[in-house]
């Protein structure tokens, strides 16, 4: 019997999951090509695995031991490939990093040039997600560290399989279409009467606005509910309305749009988030020393230490 890493990761996921759909949503693959997979698997078993119950898919007893079995594998292919990294001398790797728009034009192209220069070896791939499905794809091993968000007005669970380290400090400023601001700066009660160009609640972003606003005193009237900062900053060139926008949120202004500091901060803090079992790799410590690195350099430094 042969047993493929890459169907355990599926059933493992589909165990995690409870569907097939929702195991091929958090791998990034269609669900008729993860239910292929597993058909698949259960061939090179040969025996049942699963079973049909309306629409979901149950585990049976062998398949619920070969996904216990799966955990082990999949952490012993991580550890071997830690072991491997740290025998290499050249530490030439692959590294597939979660990121977001601001991130990736943000900080990103410095510390991969700086990383490039004093590291070849190390290669990063990066998949862009919304900064709220980043950490889980790392936990479940399709990511090998991801950038992830938490905001002082609206701190984010956390998972206690990962760990995560500072690499950037940002300030949220107000964007505003050009020649509007009343000030060089203004409290967010200064803005209550403006129409908003804000994300959703079910983002992070588009909640911790909102809960600094309520503190402020008001619930901000929403015209436009759009995700990406450079798209809201496109609105607001238009005319459509405010909005707030990062420091790295910033390389994506478009002409006529005026920042404007907030008097009483709005921060986040960017962090990557890795594994436990992945916090020895030398590739990920040479790559968060480069990320922070370049927040730094433009001003966003975080204080805190890659854990040893």
């Amino acid at each position: 019997m042969e047993l493929s890493v890459h169907r355990l990761r599926m059933l493992r996921e589909l165990r995690r999951r409870g569907t097939v759909t929702a195991a091929a949503a958090a791998l990034h693959y269609t669900a008729s090509a993860v239910s292929q997979q597993l058909a698949q698997l259960e061939r090179d078993v040969g025996a049942k695995l699963f079973e049909r119950l309306g629409r979901r898919v149950q585990l049976t007893e062998l398949g619920v031991l070969l996904s216990e079995h799966a955990e082990e594998i999949l952490g012993a292919v991580e550890r071997a490939t830690l072991a491997l990294e740290e025998a290499q001398q050249t530490r030439s790797v692959r590294l597939t990093a979660g990121v977001w728009a601001s991130v990736a034009s943000g900080l990103l192209p410095t510390a991969l040039a700086s990383l490039a220069e004093e590291h070849p070896g190390i290669e990063v791939r990066t998949r862009e997600l919304a900064p709220e499905e980043t950490a889980d794809a790392v936990r479940d091993g399709s990511l090998d560290f991801s950038f992830v968000l938490d905001y002082t007005d609206a701190p984010t669970p956390w998972d206690t399989g990962l760990e995560r380290v500072a690499v950037a400090v940002e300030r949220l400023y107000a964007a505003m279409p050009a020649a509007t601001a009343p000030a060089s700066s203004v409290s967010l009660s200064d803005l209550a009467d403006q129409p908003w160009i804000l994300a959703s609640p079910r983002s992070h972003f588009g909640r911790a606005v909102r809960v600094a606003c309520q503190r402020a005193g008001f619930q901000p009237v929403i015209n436009h509910e759009v995700e990406e900062q450079a798209t809201a900053m496109a609105m607001v060139s238009a005319g459509l309305g405010i909005t707030l926008v990062s420091d790295l949120g910033l390389t994506l202004r478009p002409a006529g749009v005026d920042i404007v500091t907030l008097a009483t901060p709005v921060m986040r803090t960017v962090s990557v988030a890795y594994r436990r079992t992945a916090r020895r790799r030398p590739a990920l410590r040479l790559v968060i020393d480069a990320v922070r690195a370049a927040a730094a350099e433009l001003g966003l430094g975080a204080s805190a230490t890659v854990p040893g």
